[in-house]
């Protein structure tokens, strides 16, 4: 018992704790040089090669010419709202939900390949925010209604995607 707190004595050091202090213990060791090393955040360091980064290839982008209207709209529809990213998911869904109805067959075709041609989601992003320049093959007017949308002039809460009962809705 410990003196005036009739706490009882500490008992000896059982086995998890045992092991806890081995595991401490080799987490300070060196790491042998047979295992990986550990990756963490590099930041944006101004020498990263950008070597360690792996891009899996996607199919490449083929336009549909047979497809119906109705159908490229609904797959594209689906499409923006799918993205894999929250941010594209609010950004095209909404554009998507704005636009698609009132495209013509060329603007969809422009729409499916710049949402379905990049490999990487970032970009598409970056391209419409005007935070990197987009690449000439994808500047055209769908492009513009895109960099308008984003620009958000009436102020809009873009929170959440929308609802689709819109598409119920008798055409007005």
């Amino acid at each position: 018992m410990c003196a005036g707190l009739n706490l009882p004595a500490r008992p000896p050091p059982d086995l998890p704790t045992q092991l806890l202090s081995l595991s401490r213990r080799a987490l300070r060791a060196p790491r042998p040089s047979s295992l990986p090393a550990r990756r963490g955040c590099r930041g944006g360091s101004p020498a990263d090669s950008r070597k360690d980064l792996l891009e899996i290839p996607l199919p490449p982008w083929q336009e549909r010419p047979g497809e119906p209207l109705q159908a490229k709209r609904a797959r594209l529809l689906y499409e923006s709202r799918k993205r894999g990213m929250l941010e594209n998911c609010l950004l095209l869904s909404l554009f998507a939900k704005e636009n698609l109805n009132s495209m013509t067959e060329r603007q969809l075709n422009l729409y499916d390949r710049l949402i379905n041609e990049p490999s990487n989601d970032w970009d598409i992003y970056y391209w419409a925010t005007e935070a990197k320049p987009t690449p000439e093959v994808f500047e055209n007017d769908v492009m513009v209604m895109l960099r308008e949308f984003t620009k958000n002039k009436n102020k809009e809460q873009r929170l959440r995607q929308p609802d689709l009962e819109y598409l119920f809705e008798p055409s007005q």
